[in-house]
């Protein structure tokens, strides 16, 4: 359950040597933006007094992202990298991120620097008294008005069908705990939704309002069809709602379409009786009636579809992502495709 107010006093536990601080960061063709952030991250790093690794993973990059991924390595291996077969979207770069870490916490935020590593800090206070889940609340976005009105109501929409509680305008940016971070790696949806699901597990959760920044360099890789397809994910991964809003729907409609046939009939039999109203021969009416009724069905076979077609991707038994190469870091694809099903069974 999220909180509102965070007391962030007294220390449940510490970050010091013996503290492993990961940090996932997805990265899609960020070849603008990556030197600036491995100065900031790396300044800001050095300063948690803890050992740390950066989990990056590189979302089929068509440009320089790897060579850069590569270099960062050869000057620091606590900076690992994981390369993917192509582009499989960003939610499923972070969930492979987060197989891939080892540290007792764990960061997530954006390459492009709009979720400012400088204020991880303030995240590490609320974990050390004792929450398991730091999530950033943006105060302030910088993008266009279209795009702020859409987020706007993504969240409002979310919220109001989830099943659970889902902060408004909470985004990836946040630190688990470890535990979060293996219930969430157990998790099998094909298409994870990670700020749904995060939610979704519960524990200790905290806000951390932060002002979002704009992009520091490059462009942004979300176009509006991606940003829709990740609004579908996020509403249908968090409930069924919308099923039961199709069922409701409908049986209104037939409803409705019973008492206009009833009513129609009754024209028919008892001209002028009602109001002085009369039957109008012709089609028109049906036609109308027919369209709508017609349109109410796609609708809900959609949504019906919607959830099959999720169904479907997950019984098909496919890995949920492919790696072309890693370095300083092991395959971090579950099940008999990656290296992780090796180390799970030794860990056992």
């Amino acid at each position: 359950m999220a909180t509102t107010e965070c007391t962030v006093d007294a220390k449940a536990r510490a970050i010091g040597p013996d503290t492993l601080v990961s940090v996932v960061i997805p990265c899609c063709n960020e070849e603008a933006v990556l030197p600036e952030l491995y100065r900031r991250l790396s300044a800001v790093a050095e300063g948690w007094g803890a050992p740390y690794e950066v989990i990056l993973v590189d979302d089929g990059s068509t440009d320089r992202t790897w060579d850069l991924l590569l270099a960062f390595h050869e000057r620091d291996s606590r900076w690992k990298c994981v390369r993917f077969g192509r582009n499989f979207g960003h939610q499923t770069a972070l969930r492979a991120g987060l197989h891939a870490t080892h540290g007792d916490l764990v960061a997530v935020l954006d390459a492009d620097l709009q979720d400012p590593p400088e204020i991880l800090d303030q995240f590490f206070r609320r974990w050390e008294a004792g929450f398991d889940v730091i999530y950033g609340v943006r105060q302030q976005r910088k993008e266009g008005m279209v795009l702020r009105a859409a987020y706007h109501a993504f969240y409002r929409i979310l919220a109001f069908l989830a099943e659970m509680e889902v902060p408004l305008e909470a985004g990836d940016f946040s630190v688990m705990d470890r535990r979060v971070v293996e219930i969430l790696k157990r998790m099998p949806e094909r298409k994870p939704f990670l700020r749904g699901l995060r939610s979704w597990v519960g524990f200790r959760q905290c806000p951390l309002p932060y002002e979002r920044k704009h992009r520091a360099a490059g462009v942004t890789k979300y176009n509006f069809k991606r940003l829709f397809g990740l609004a579908i994910d996020g509403i249908l991964s968090s409930s069924i709602v919308p099923l039961r809003l199709a069922t409701l729907f409908g049986a209104l409609v037939s409803v409705v379409a019973f008492v206009g046939a009833v009513f129609t009939l009754l024209l028919r039999l008892f001209p002028g009786f009602f109001w002085g109203l009369h039957a109008v021969p012709g089609t028109a009416s049906i036609v109308i009636c027919v369209l709508f009724i017609g349109g109410v069905q796609l609708l809900c076979l959609g949504i019906c579809g919607e959830y099959l077609g999720r169904i479907y991707d997950n019984v098909k038994g496919r890995p949920f992502w492919t790696v072309r190469e890693t370095v300083g870091v092991a395959d971090p694809t579950p099940g008999p495709w990656g290296r992780q099903a090796e180390i799970d069974a030794r860990l056992e």
